[in-house]
């Protein structure tokens, strides 16, 4: 007998031999049932809680097979996020205001998940717009991988100066006199960009465990149920994974974790990995948190970040001795592995190594893969398919589209990745984000661009021989990313015996124009049978979460991925005003509010001024 029913709504299983439904049942965290909506309800008792999706599509939930997450959650409530922003002028005044709010010696920080290009000025902020928004408030910005912009206030907090040497891989850009403007460059590596980010104030842990738990309803706000946390710099394992192995053992995860772990200094890959492949063994975990493996960096000498404004980077002569030795210690211990590798001209000289270590300790049935991949050719398809690899792709291009056509063509553009080709040659393919600092963690931009390979800024990348249907991007997203955790036979389809992960949508995917798909979110999420987030009618659903902390923070403010123009803002909180809605969006979790909301102004920093709240109908 079902302990939850959803009813009367248009289910899309992806299960092949039964491709829809009209309702589902849940026991004990696991699909039970999925078919007409009569033989559905026979299955309810007395203690069956049973929810009308009100003819809503509902679909599996989405899993992001590439996010940094863990790093993410540990600063997503010191962070005032542009995503979504299409106007410099709003993104400007929201960090105005902030700058106002922040108490010394905190930052305002917008740390990645936007594009110049989605901008209708097409273009950053200049240094003098900072320092005039913010002249005693440090303001971090940083734009994708290749620059961040510091205010005057920001360089005295960091103590660069005119004596401060050139960091390695990075360039501080300097005036007549030798002193740092602010515009600090990768050339051709990130490096200079995170470690001054580094250098920032952090949040307490009871403030951590706060943003971490709020960054997670901000991705079932948008139907994410599962990530593969990809790791990432600075974030060192045991020590800064405390925070969430702590909200895994509180119950309190709403979101299903597989964790990479990825080494931190140049040198010590080797020693990292031999660590730590005594402490974990293979995929230790349970089905809300699971290792998953090492990466996305291997060995440092492999990494080839994709700046699209510099040339592809060269990777050392000394490259595949590294790798094939850390490589062949994971297929040893039976470690799965991912590896960042953007260019087709270092995935050449992996799969180099990896057939090497092949030959000597078999890669079948590890579920290694390679993220990015958006230049990879056929024939590198192909050997990752004879190695049986997968291939992780993300929407980055949707943000750097632009800079890649201007360095590249066209031509070469319409490529980038070829999921099309990967998917023909019968490789795994799971789709992700990157996020949070090279793309946004919303998965519907990322859908979009699937769908119509189209950037932020309008541009058309690609021809119909590299776009997906809306059922196969939808697939990439759930089943697809599954097999990248090992999890193929438990996670994303709606049949029996798989998790009960799915969420019920705002708008309906597969009728929605093309446009539109960037702009769905979720009205119900559930995860594991156990509801995770609601609004609007499914809102008393959803467990209450605390105010976000501190009290200055963003998110108390403006909340996570921001859902269109300043217009669009104006127009939907009429409608809110003239009780046609009751979702707020500053929370990012459609909480309504009672408190009366003033009638906005003309002006971009009256309007966010005079709204207690930013509010609009999802």
């Amino acid at each position: 007998m079902a302990d939850l029913i959803v009813r009367n709504a248009r289910v899309t299983t992806l299960d092949r031999d039964f491709p829809q439904a009209q309702a589902l049942a849940v026991t004990h965290g696991v699909v039970e049932a999925v078919g007409d909506e009569r033989d559905i309800m026979a299955l309810a008792t007395t203690f069956t809680r049973v929810i009308d999706a009100g003819g809503r599509r509902l679909v599996p939930g989405l899993n992001d097979s590439h996010i940094h997450l863990i790093r993410g959650g540990l600063n997503y409530n010191l962070e005032l996020r542009w995503d979504g922003v299409r106007s410099l002028a709003d993104a400007m005044a929201m960090l105005r205001e902030q700058a106002a709010r922040t108490p010394a010696p905190q930052w305002v920080r917008v740390v990645g998940g936007f594009s110049e290009h989605q901008f209708v000025e097409k273009r950053l902020p200049t240094l003098a717009e900072l320092n005039a928004a913010a002249p005693e408030t440090p303001v971090f910005i940083l734009h994708l991988y290749d620059r961040a912009l510091l205010n005057g206030a920001a360089l005295r907090a960091v103590g660069y100066g005119k004596d401060t040497p050139e960091p390695p891989g990075g360039r501080i850009e300097r005036d007549a006199r030798g002193n740092p403007t602010g515009l600090l460059l990768a050339s051709p590596n990130a490096l200079i960009l995170y470690a001054t980010l580094a250098l920032g104030p952090k949040l307490p842990p009871e403030y951590q465990l706060n943003s971490t738990r709020h960054f997670m309803r901000e991705l079932n706000r948008l139907g994410v149920t599962s990530v593969i946390d990809a790791g990432g710099g600075f974030q060192n394992y045991p020590e800064d994974y405390d925070i969430i192995q702590k909200l895994h053992a509180d119950g309190e995860l709403t979101v299903r974790i597989a964790y990479n772990l990825f080494t931190q200094k140049k040198g010590s890959e080797q020693a990292d990995f031999e660590r730590w492949t005594g402490m974990l063994s293979p995929r230790q975990g349970d089905d809300m948190m699971r290792h998953n493996g090492a990466g996305e960096m291997l060995v440092f000498s492999a990494a080839d970040f994709e700046d699209f404004r510099m040339p592809r980077p060269e990777l050392p002569a000394g490259m595949e001795g590294e790798l094939e030795s850390v490589v062949h210690l994971l297929a040893r211990k039976r470690w799965p592995f991912r590896i960042h590798a953007t260019y087709d001209e270092s995935i050449s000289r992996v799969l180099d190594v990896y057939e090497k270590v092949n030959r000597e300790v078999p890669l079948d049935g590890l579920h290694w893969f390679i993220d990015h991949a958006e230049t990879i050719s056929e024939r590198n398809i192909e050997r990752v398919r004879a190695l049986s690899g997968g291939i992780a792709v993300q929407h980055r291009m949707v943000y750097q589209g632009e800079y890649f056509q201007e360095r590249y063509g066209q031509d070469a553009l319409g490529r980038t990745p070829p999921v099309r080709k990967m998917l023909e040659l019968g490789v795994p393919v799971g789709a992700g984000t990157d996020a949070t600092r090279v793309a946004s963690y919303n998965p519907w931009v990322a859908l979009y661009w699937l769908v119509t390979g189209r950037t932020l800024g309008g541009l058309s990348m690609y021809g119909e021989d590299n776009l997906l249907e809306r059922e196969e991007a939808l697939r990439l997203w759930t089943h697809g990313s599954a097999w990248f955790s090992h999890e193929q036979e438990k996670k994303g389809l709606l049949k029996r015996g798989y998790l009960a992960d799915f969420t019920v949508l705002s708008s309906d995917y597969f009728q929605v124009p093309e446009e539109s798909i960037q702009h769905i979110t979720s009205v119900l999420t559930v995860v594991g049978g156990r509801v995770v987030h609601g609004t609007g009618d499914f809102e008393p659903l959803a467990p209450e979460l605390p105010r976000p902390m501190p009290d200055w923070s963003p998110v108390n403010r403006f909340g996570g991925y921001q859902g269109g123009t300043l217009a669009q803002a104006r127009e939907a909180f009429a409608k809110v005003s003239h009780g046609h809605g009751d979702a707020c969006a500053v929370h990012g979790h459609g909480r309504t509010h009672a408190s009366r909301h003033e009638v906005p102004t003309s002006d971009a920093t009256g309007f966010w001024g005079a709204l207690g709240c930013l509010c609009y109908a999802f």
